[in-house]
């Protein structure tokens, strides 16, 4: 993949924050993305990635843009250059007792957690804070702003379809291995035939109409 052609002429720098951050002396500087808020099945997956400064940053795009082939070898090149990265996992159980924002808030912060240093500035996905005495900046869109949270989102997205790709083992019958426990017609028309499986989402809408009732 040649990641000149994923940017417009001329390309943002889209390391521009955290090179600024380390100038002011902030030397590790976690990018923070999370995975998974849309589907009616499965866990929500947060990363936390801090890139080595002198990494190429422009292979970093926002998962969304590239394919799975290709997230998974920029997995593979940032576990082998010197990416420090950290991974959160909050269980379907959880989204149903806490409500999906929550839910992704707090995989976030596990993800910060699960980092064998403490990062000391996050630049963060969206616009929610999480909840944690670490500096941080949200960013909307930041994907598209920070090479690390692009990054995140791609650590985020591979581990999610990794775990999505086992649970299709187990339940075949809704076909995760294609839609990631997204919404889709062929996935509700199975829940709709089979009713829920163990890692629904049991508070969504087009899973909670098809719970037996007791």
């Amino acid at each position: 993949m040649d990641p000149e052609k994923l940017w417009p002429d001329p390309a943002p720098d889209t390391f521009f924050l955290e090179r600024c951050l380390r100038q002011k002396g902030y030397q590790w500087v976690g990018g923070l993305d999370e995975v998974g808020r849309g589907p009616l099945a499965g866990p929500v997956v947060a990363a936390c990635v801090i890139l080595d400064e002198n990494c190429d940053y422009r292979a970093f795009v926002d998962s969304k843009v590239i394919n799975a082939d290709n997230r998974t070898r920029l997995y593979k090149e940032l576990q082998i250059n010197g990416a420090t990265i950290g991974v959160g996992i909050v269980s379907e159980t959880d989204i149903d007792r806490i409500n999906i924002l929550q839910a992704s808030l707090l995989a976030m912060k596990k993800a910060v957690h699960a980092l064998p240093l403490q990062p000391d500035f996050l630049l963060v996905d969206g616009n929610q804070k999480i909840p944690t005495t670490i500096p941080q900046q949200t960013l909307v869109k930041g994907e598209s702003k920070s090479a690390s949270i692009a990054a995140a989102s791609i650590v985020a997205k591979v581990v999610r379809d990794e775990l999505m790709d086992q649970y299709h083992l187990h339940y075949p019958e809704y076909n995760f291995q294609q839609n990631r426990g997204y919404p889709t017609l062929e996935h509700r028309q199975a829940i709709k035939t089979h009713g829920p499986c163990a890692i629904h989402r049991r508070s969504f809408k087009c899973v909670k109409e098809f719970i037996p009732k007791t």
